[in-house]
């Protein structure tokens, strides 16, 4: 494979977007892009193919979403989410069809209802159960439908930068004396480092299989485990107590478990993934 790459990345302001800012300076020889909605509105088809016919990537990491999932459920902001999740994908996998760009597209976990009992492996049969999961598959949909793209689901992501769950324990445990978090959603911790690394990877490798893969930190948790780790971890003596998620509803609904199957990305593209307690140690000293 040729040294000198273009590779386009979307939603570069989001968490997974800026670890890919940090990571991608250790590739010399790589030219990236990286976008956000003011310089590539993606939701607009003309400005996407005008910025294809003049950058023309090799690739192109979609990390663009509208990620408000409570916010979602209101009517008025449920065509804003289509917009961004489901038709800019379509736009997006139609450019790079045209322009023989290789299309890494990033989806979620949400687009399973979470009743089952084994880790969802990506041939199972999807089911959302609020507007952003269905948002989210209809992107997946037009993805492949209009080019042979790599779509990665993730789930529970956090990181150093933006906002997320671990950050936003670590300033409660910093206010209150004791905080409730829900004990009976299970899934595993996304750091979003490592989903960065993974993917600078699969491009790496130079190896293009085209499908639907699952991408988490190794581990099935509850949240209240994970803050239960946060907590002790940073030596916090707030105490965290568990509640079931009818004691906190919220608009939208979650899956009540969303552990992912990752043996096709392993096997596929030969990755190495850390365990949970492993990557959220090395997060929480970077915020430290």
């Amino acid at each position: 494979m040729s040294q000198l790459l273009k590779i386009l990345v979307t939603g570069s302001n989001g968490q997974l977007g800026s670890e890919l800012r940090e990571q991608a300076a250790e590739h010399a020889g790589w030219v990236i892009d990286f976008t956000d909605r003011s310089r590539l509105p993606l939701t607009e088809e003309q400005a996407v193919l005008d910025y294809f016919e003049q950058f023309r990537p090799q690739y192109c990491i979609n990390c663009a979403a509208y990620t408000a999932v409570d916010k979602a459920e209101q009517p008025q902001e449920q065509t804003e989410a289509r917009k961004v999740n489901a038709l800019a994908v379509g736009y997006l996998a139609k450019a790079c069809a045209r322009y023989g760009t290789k299309l890494i597209h990033i989806s979620t976990d949400y687009v399973f209802d979470g009743t089952a009992s084994r880790p969802y492996r990506s041939s199972d049969p999807t089911h959302p159960i609020n507007v952003y999961g269905t948002t989210k598959l209809e992107g997946e949909l037009l993805a492949a439908q209009y080019t042979d793209a790599v779509i990665i689901r993730t789930a529970w992501v956090y990181s150093s930068f933006g906002k997320n769950f671990v950050k936003t324990m670590i300033r409660l445990m910093a206010e209150k004396p004791s905080i409730n978090v829900v004990a009976d959603q299970y899934g595993s911790p996304t750091y979003a480092g490592d989903l960065a690394a993974a993917i600078l990877s699969i491009v790496q490798s130079g190896n293009w299989v085209p499908g639907v893969y699952h991408y988490s930190n190794e581990g099935k948790i509850s949240w209240f485990e994970f803050a239960t780790a946060i907590g002790k971890y940073i030596n916090s003596p707030c105490v965290v107590s568990p509640i079931p998620s009818s004691a906190y509803p919220t608009p939208a609904r979650r899956p009540a478990y969303s552990v992912l199957d990752k043996t096709a990305i392993k096997e596929t593209y030969g990755i190495a993934i850390p365990d949970w307690q492993d990557s959220l140690k090395q997060c929480l000293a970077r915020l430290h």
